[in-house]
């Protein structure tokens, strides 16, 4: 296996068993030094087993296929598992037949939590563990509770761990404004995955910029469109909605924001708390209007109709009951649908953003054959609608200019998701040249095994210095381009600068602790490991007392939508601590199915998705499973407003209840509920 220079530089402290970080550009074969480093561990160390751990399911398929599996396959055992095989349920004999495991961390963070025979591993069956992206081994991320365990045992002295090694590309700065708080995010990773030192390219720099060269950045900047008749409509029928409820607390200029927004979530749950249908009803639809409006600022004016025309069809047909704040809502969109579809086609007022998005295009594509390019956005959303743009004009089609979106494999409620199937098969398109542009979301910025681009794109995007780092980095080919596209004086201007400063101050905290005195450095990693598991104690503590603040019978649920009394706490259990599903019989005449079957990315073991289930006053709750062979309806907590003896309020997740919940009993449910005639296993 023949490696660079640089790559027989970072990986030297890791070859004589010591952990450590590779700090390397993407692109720079940070997988491939690691593949090393597994092999010459699997050579050299007795009884060795090696588990590489990624954050994305997507990605434990391809470092098998790509890397793992043809350069280990003559002399060792390889095995990819993931959440659509069998294999998680066995992962305990996996993990004694074969030489490497490559799972998700979620994967083997169940594996090592979990009481089964077949499923329980212990860390001490490792000896080495790489982790790819391992800049996200921080909070409450689940790589950060697999190095907690790791951490516990070490300070207890308990076992012989296995060796770390950890990837990444930027480690970013955590938040950080200040360089002694930069320090202290590195210092704080460092800790975290047990780190003896970061290592980076320093003799063999030269070698390292020659592979990873680093793209020409540009700002494409445009200006504000100086009328915006679609835009001003949408706002208009804002305000009336404001109007009708009454409420004199927003502000126009603030209509087509993520602020906004924030106000309409807030005055929601207000709604849903108070069980005041009208509030909550406007709330719905003006938050609907506003993603209009961050629509039609991102991509074209008949995206954004069609976003809302889209809606108020939907509402028509859920609402069976005769309310006059709908009927109020549902005229207005009615009376001014013709203005907003004749605005939405004025091609004089259209986005400048694609104005400038199409000289890129054409600059990158025109003259050579052999481009290829990705352009980020935000949302999946923006991802179909540029897609669709781009593919409906006629001269990017002679230009050869051949597109797919590039989407998360995440089921939403949102918008259509991809399978991991699809996904392959877009990157595989892109690879043997039967693509050549990418519209993608942040899935194809960290890990995704995706060629050399000429031109990458970021489409009015407000991320992170580590997500600006990992889109940069795909734009790899000689002399390529890599832009930034958005408004002059914009945010999205001000953060992606702000992200150029924070990437310097990254790179001087990590040379500052690369330089730090071994005796300290050590010291430091110490009390930062001791501090963060007597934080985790505490937060464990605050977590458990507050889960058991009530007991399941004194918690009433409520629809969010119509404030019915649907069910109690006691009515619901879990399965693997993942599902919240309800258990009484009587909890079915509450809802409706109205879908067919959801379909999953992947394939599950022991369930299968059913349809999704809503209140009959329309409001969404969840869907049904099929569990081994019995169909629970599995609902989402933010659905429902909680009365608890202290007051009524929302919750986002399950996790922030205040009440146990109780694994679900499979075999005394079915004691219980004799009339359930199950198939045998014969």
């Amino acid at each position: 296996m023949e490696l660079h220079d640089y790559q027989w530089e970072v990986i030297a402290p890791a070859l004589e068993g010591k952990n450590i970080i590779i700090w390397l550009p993407t692109g720079a074969g940070k997988t491939r030094a690691a593949l090393y480093v597994a092999m010459r561990h699997l050579e050299m160390k007795r009884n060795a087993k090696v588990a590489f751990i990624v954050n994305k399911v997507h990605l434990v398929d391809q470092h098998f296929s790509n890397e793992f599996q043809p350069h280990l396959k003559d002399k060792y055992t390889v095995v990819a598992i993931s959440g659509d095989t069998e294999h998680k349920c066995f992962f305990a004999q996996k993990t004694q037949d074969n030489d490497v495991i490559i799972c998700t961390a979620q994967i083997l963070q169940n594996a090592l939590s979990s009481g089964s025979e077949e499923m329980h591993v212990e860390l001490t069956d490792f000896t080495l563990l790489i982790i790819d992206e391992c800049h996200h081994t921080h909070k409450d991320g689940v790589y950060n509770k697999l190095m907690e365990g790791y951490l516990e045992r070490k300070i207890c002295r308990k076992g012989k761990l296995p060796q770390i090694l950890g990837l990444t590309a930027s480690p970013g700065t955590g938040r950080a404004t200040s360089f002694h708080k930069a320090v202290e995010h590195i210092l704080q990773i460092c800790a975290n995955l047990d780190t003896w030192r970061i290592m980076s390219a320093e003799v063999h720099r030269e070698d390292l910029e020659a592979k990873a060269k680093q793209p020409n950045k540009q700002y494409d900047l445009v200006a504000q469109r100086t009328r915006d008749p679609f835009g001003d409509k949408l706002k208009e029928l804002m305000k009336t909605i404001h109007g009708y409820l009454r409420t004199a607390e927003f502000s126009e200029s603030e209509f087509g924001t993520q602020v906004y927004e924030q106000k309409v979530v807030e005055l929601e749950k207000e709604g849903a708390v108070e069980a005041d249908r009208m509030k909550r009803t406007c709330a719905l639809h003006l938050r609907k209007y506003n993603d209009s409006l961050l629509v039609h600022d991102t991509v074209r004016m008949t995206d954004a109709y069609e976003l809302l025309a889209e809606f108020y069809v939907t509402e028509k047909f859920i609402r069976k009951q005769n309310d006059p704040t709908d009927t109020f809502l549902i005229q207005l969109f009615d009376r001014n649908q013709a203005t907003l579809l004749e605005l939405a086609h004025d091609s004089r007022f259209e986005n400048p953003k694609l104005t400038k998005l199409e000289e890129i295009l054409k600059d990158q594509f025109q003259f050579s054959s052999v481009s290829r390019g990705i352009i980020f956005t935000r949302t999946r959303q923006s991802t179909h609608s540029l897609h669709n743009w781009i593919s409906g004009k006629d001269y990017f089609q002679k230009m050869g200019i051949k597109t797919a979106p590039l989407t998360g494999a995440g089921y939403s409620n949102q918008s259509k998701h991809m399978t991991q199937n699809e996904q392959r098969e877009v990157i595989e398109k892109f690879r043997k040249g039967e693509l050549n542009l990418l519209v993608s979301t942040s899935v194809a910025e960290e890990g995704l095994d995706i060629p050399q681009c000429n031109v990458v794109v970021r489409y009015g995007l407000m991320t992170n210095e580590i997500a600006m780092v990992q889109a940069r980095g795909r734009a790899r080919h000689e002399d390529s381009c890599y832009s930034f596209l958005a408004k002059s004086g914009g945010k999205e201007i001000r953060r992606e600068q702000t992200n150029e400063i924070l990437e310097d101050l990254m790179k001087r905290a990590i040379k500052h602790v690369q330089e730090m005195p071994e005796q300290e450095y050590e010291e430091k990693i110490k009390e930062l490991q001791k501090e963060s598991l007597i934080a985790r104690k505490v937060k464990q503590v605050k977590r458990d007392e507050k889960r058991n603040t009530f007991y399941p019978e004194q918690v009433r649920f409520y629809c969010r939508g119509c404030s019915q009394a649907v069910a109690h706490g006691d009515d619901f259990r879990t399965i693997e601590g993942t599902h919240y599903i309800n258990i009484n019989p009587d909890f079915r005449i509450y809802y409706e199915v109205y879908s067919p079957p959801i379909e999953l990315p992947r394939k599950m073991v022991d369930w299968v998705p059913g349809g999704m289930i809503r209140c009959h006053c329309g409001q969404k709750w969840g869907s049904e499973i099929v569990y081994k062979h019995v169909n629970f309806p599995s609902v989402s907590a933010c659905n429902f407003v909680l009365e608890t003896p202290d007051c009524k309020k929302t919750f986002k997740k399950w996790k922030d209840v205040p009440f146990p919940v109780e694994e679900l009993n499979y075999v005394l449910y079915l004691e219980m509920h004799p009339e359930l005639h199950l198939p045998s296993d014969d």
